[in-house]
């Protein structure tokens, strides 16, 4: 009897000592986990890099007109740069009736603009600076078709306060009849477009142009609807 209480003890011994050894590393592999999940939430979600990529091909384009009572209007809109020679696309409706189109980038550059040509039908226009140094270019992937429900950015200069961004989704594509000056093939977007935005980019998030951004509907909306409405023409 005394053999087999001895034997019990020796054994209770031995399994309490693995257990003690053993415990350390039981509790980092339970805490493991945690610690790597913890990290991963140290990342919130950005679309930082498609901003820096797409911002700077951006412009502010303001529009001098003389008016009746020979004092300058100004009116204001966005445009993008899309190549390397300084051809920029904006909305007709931004430089109709000018007498000097004054475009300006975000490095602080100032250009006078020449109008290379515009369409009515699909509200689109063509501009023109000379520029000595360097151009920022919009990306562009002719290959990436958009889709209902991609992200996507609305980048311009709304009521003249500087570059401002806002986020959405393509709500529609292939809009049609939302404009009566002529054929249409509009994206939807829940972007925010206020005034000084019609002319700029719609990106998606890589920082890929996707569109122009503007608003036909503007007279026909309450304000709250204004903001909520971006399209695009194809043909951009």
């Amino acid at each position: 009897m005394p053999g087999k209480l001895l034997r019990s003890v020796l054994i209770g011994l031995l399994v309490g000592g693995l257990l003690l050894a053993l415990m350390p590393s039981l509790r980092q592999w339970q805490l493991a986990p945690t610690t790597q999940n913890d990290t991963a939430d140290d990342s919130p979600a950005s679309y930082n890099a498609a901003v820096r990529r797409a911002a700077p091909a951006v412009v502010n384009v303001y529009n001098r007109a003389l008016n009746s009572t020979s004092h300058n209007q100004l009116t204001l809109g966005s445009g993008v740069i899309m190549d390397q020679r300084g051809y920029i696309l904006t909305n007709k409706h931004v430089i109709n009736d000018a007498d000097q189109i004054i475009v300006a980038l975000q490095d602080g550059r100032v250009f006078e603009a020449l109008l290379v040509g515009s369409d009515s039908l699909t509200d689109l226009a063509v501009l023109k600076i000379n520029a000595t140094g360097g151009l920022p270019v919009i990306p562009i992937n002719p290959k990436r078709t958009p889709h209902i429900g991609d992200v996507v950015l609305a980048i311009g200069n709304p009521y003249n306060l500087g570059q401002t961004i806002t986020q959405g989704i393509i709500s529609a594509t292939g809009r049609i009849g939302l404009n009566p000056t002529g054929r249409q093939n509009f994206l939807q977007t829940d972007a925010s477009i206020n005034h000084g935005n019609s002319g700029g980019a719609l990106v998606n998030s890589l920082g890929e142009l996707m569109g122009i951004n503007t608003s036909p509907l503007t007279r026909a909306m309450t304000a709250k609807r204004r903001k909520a409405l971006a399209l695009r023409s194809r043909s951009s």
